[in-house]
């Protein structure tokens, strides 16, 4: 939950100067560990590791260039947050276009396919579910799904915006370590992966029957459509917007938000070096040893599947730590997730006029309930649809569409909403550019290979 001093309120009495040298803005990182809580979970455990059993080493280029041009669209809307203050759904809501009722296209089209990506958090529900029956076996899916949901509500219902920070960075790190490990002890099974593979997986090839799961992974993998949105909900609530100050053109407010976008561009390349290197690791995971097995995570048995990534290349007696490891992973998403949509779903129902966002207690209110239902209704539909994998996968096709509605915002920002004084150097220009056009690029290509 939101704490006093609103960070969604921007006052003078809130200004902090800037660090000015690394070490001091090192220790003002942190919404990109939320955002790396969320990223690593259902996208590398599931999507990044079924895309390569199924396409093995040669979509390898599919997960880089995912994680890595994303990111400038990503800085792009944080930073229009930090110099104005404004919510996402603010931001989006001022973009031009027809209206469809109170509110514009971008977000009316931006909450409708989020509701698709209810099917990935019941998807990811399912997932920690059946990894905690695999280790307590005497009690049902269908409990644990329940019990899951409850929990995973009430950790969020009381989460404010420190607590997330530090929980989403014990959670990411645990399972890191192992799956790095499981990565180094392959070299010395029949799994073994070769510069060849690598060189391989580097040529942009996509095969016509992995045109889905590579579109999916593209957009589950490395920040999504949601992740940076949800990235800037977390900036305001570390402080760097309300730290910069109301915008009011002096010297020392235009000194105080470059400051601040500093901090914010390296905590978001730090973490996309970090959830770039999880992901590799994962998908080189997969392509080497279940696509050589020919299985491919699916229906129940995805977690059983997904465990021989490890008890192969480990030992069997990996298996046990895998699914400790797998529900912690599973798990931070879930609870990142949770975090950021109760968020921005209370931001929506604001443009819609049907609460106020900027009323503390209705806010807090309405993120306490959202905290409940969603993860409920998630719940309910794993239970009626039981495929996790196609669940989340249809959360990424989601997110590469979610993708499109940022990509356009953050053109017009970059166009029409930028400060003179803020007009970025031609090195980040070209860096946004290829980043929009990387998006674009794989969106069309999947398109012309399906068609």
């Amino acid at each position: 939950m939101t704490q006093i001093p609103d960070p969604y309120r921007l006052d003078d009495q809130q200004i902090l100067e800037p660090p000015s040298h690394l070490l001091a803005r090192l220790r003002h990182l942190g919404p990109g560990f939320i955002l790396s809580a969320a990223i690593v979970g259902s996208g590398e455990l599931i999507a990044t590791t079924s895309l390569g059993a199924k396409a093995g080493f040669i979509t390898f280029w599919v997960i880089l260039v995912s994680c890595a041009v994303k990111v400038a669209v990503q800085m792009e809307l944080a930073k229009q947050a930090i110099l104005t203050g404004e919510t996402a759904m603010q931001s989006l809501q001022r973009l031009p276009g027809p209206r469809i009722g109170r509110v514009r296209w971008s977000v009316t089209g931006y909450f409708y396919l989020s509701l698709i990506k209810m099917f990935q958090i019941g998807g990811i529900i399912g997932g920690v579910a059946i990894v905690l029956h695999m280790i307590f076996p005497w009690l049902s899916i269908t409990i644990w799904v329940i019990a899951m949901a409850i929990v995973v509500a009430l950790m969020v219902y009381r989460g404010y915006y420190g607590y997330i920070e530090k929980l989403a960075l014990v959670l990411i790190g645990l399972f890191t370590i192992f799956t790095f490990t499981s990565l180094y002890f392959i070299q010395a099974t029949p799994y073994a992966i070769h510069t060849g593979d690598i060189w391989s997986g580097l040529q942009f090839h996509l095969p016509a029957n992995t045109v889905w799961y590579a579109i999916a992974a593209f957009g589950i993998t490395g920040v999504g459509g949601e992740e940076i949105i949800y990235y800037t909900y977390w900036c305001l609530e570390k402080g760097y917007a309300r730290y910069t100050g109301p915008q009011d053109g002096t010297p020392a407010w235009v000194d105080r938000a470059h400051g601040w976008i500093r901090v914010m561009k390296l905590d978001a390349l730090l973490a996309m070096v970090f959830y770039t290197l999880v992901t590799a690791a994962f998908y080189l995971l997969g392509a080497a040893v279940l696509h050589q097995k020919g299985e491919i995570p699916e229906g129940f048995q995805m977690i059983e599947t997904l465990s021989r990534m490890y008890t192969e290349t480990v030992g069997p007696g990996a298996k046990l730590v895998f699914l400790v490891g797998a529900f912690i992973v599973l798990f931070s998403t879930l609870f990142a997730a949770l975090a950021a949509w109760a968020r921005q779903y209370s931001d929506i129902f604001g443009q819609y006029g049907w609460i106020d966002f900027f009323d503390v207690e209705q806010r807090r209110k309405w993120i306490a309930r959202l905290s409940w239902i969603f993860p409920l209704v998630s719940a309910m539909l794993f239970l009626s649809i039981k495929l996790p994998v196609l669940m989340v996968m249809s959360g990424g096709i989601a997110g590469s569409l979610m993708l499109l509605i940022v990509v356009y915002a953050a053109i017009h920002f970059r166009l029409r909403r930028t400060p003179i004084e803020f007009r970025p150097s031609r090195g980040y220009d070209i860096y946004l550019i290829i980043s929009i056009l990387g998006i674009l690029g794989v969106s069309a290509y999947g398109i012309i290979q399906l068609l």
